[in-house]
């Protein structure tokens, strides 16, 4: 199987997070593929359901370096970034990395961050460089902002700008456990912390390895034409003041990309675009006349019902 190799290692990480988090394959299978496409994910979910403790999991299952930064309104693009420092000594600046140079970043609730902090992140989650100074920094791959924030709480936060969301490839909500998940939830939490026993399980290497094969993918044009047909649909100008730009666009095709050999495919299908729409394209899309995110994920599920979807055998 061509994507055996790939399929094993998502497979293990998986498992191994699933240590620590009870249930919620789905929502850990989407992080992973969000990973492998080279994007970052919006954790957006009320406090207390687990999305600092999924980010930690998956940290701590890779052999990657791991930041985290509390966002608060007083937090400056310096203490992400890092900043110039005066040497005495030599008589001359030295600059001093900030947390963001690693390979796994949590942005914990971004949205309390001023604006001018958020705005730092664009650079390094889109170009993955940092520029301090008049010299631009290259940050090691694999790099992945995993960001949290909760909808609920709208006292002292700053609403992220339609430019930060569309940098998210996914935005995913963990939501709360089952009646039978809180009960294994409890049990497995009663005599100590499983995360704290949490070993790695891969590397860096083989993440970017397993990336650079999910490109291999097959993409038959008809497919493509579904994820066009879409997208286009989704910029009706009738019902939406702003729609999935050709950022979102490939954002989606790399996802059904990676998604297809995570479950040992070699060729995306309709149902992959199905399964990722909403996760990668209702939080860029803005409604007329509204402004709850549970109204996209709805326009997305109904344009889904009404897109033919191509039924030609692909090879």
């Amino acid at each position: 199987m061509a994507f055996q190799q790939t399929e094993a290692l998502v497979k293990a990480i998986k498992d191994n997070i699933g240590r620590v988090i009870v249930g919620k394959e789905k929502e850990v299978e989407l992080l992973l593929c969000a990973m492998l496409s080279g994007g970052h994910v919006l954790l957006e979910d009320v406090p207390g359901t687990g999305k600092t403790t999924l980010a930690k999991s998956l940290a701590k299952s890779l052999s990657c370096r791991f930041a985290r930064v509390q966002f608060t309104p007083d937090l400056l693009p310096a203490d992400i970034t890092g900043m110039r420092i005066y040497d005495q000594h030599s008589g001359t600046f030295s600059f001093i990395k900030g947390p963001a140079f690693t390979n796994i970043l949590l942005a914990d609730e971004i949205n309390r961050a001023t604006p001018r902090t958020q705005s730092a992140l664009l650079e390094y989650m889109e170009e993955r460089q940092i520029t301090e100074g008049g010299v631009t920094y290259p940050l090691e791959a694999p790099f992945v902002v995993i960001a949290t924030q909760n909808p609920i709480e709208t006292q002292g936060t700053f609403p992220l700008p339609e430019a930060q969301l569309d940098r998210f490839l996914m935005k995913l909500s963990l939501g709360y456990p089952s009646g039978e998940e809180t009960v294994a939830l409890m049990q497995r939490f009663i005599r100590h912390q499983p995360l704290e026993a949490l070993s790695p399980v891969a590397t860096g290497e083989a993440l970017i390895t397993a990336a650079q094969q999910c490109r291999e993918v097959q993409v038959a044009e008809d497919v493509m034409r579904y994820m066009a047909a879409l997208c286009e649909a989704a910029r009706d100008a009738e019902k939406v003041h702003l729609g999935p730009s050709p950022r979102a666009l490939l954002a989606l095709m790399r996802a059904c990309q990676v998604l297809a050999a995570i479950r040992g495919r070699e060729y995306v299908i309709p149902d992959d675009v199905k399964e990722l729409a909403i996760p990668v394209l209702a939080h860029r899309i803005v409604l007329r006349g509204v402004s709850y995110q549970t109204d996209a994920v709805a326009f997305i599920s109904g344009l889904l019902e009404k897109i033919p979807v191509p039924t030609e055998a692909i090879s």
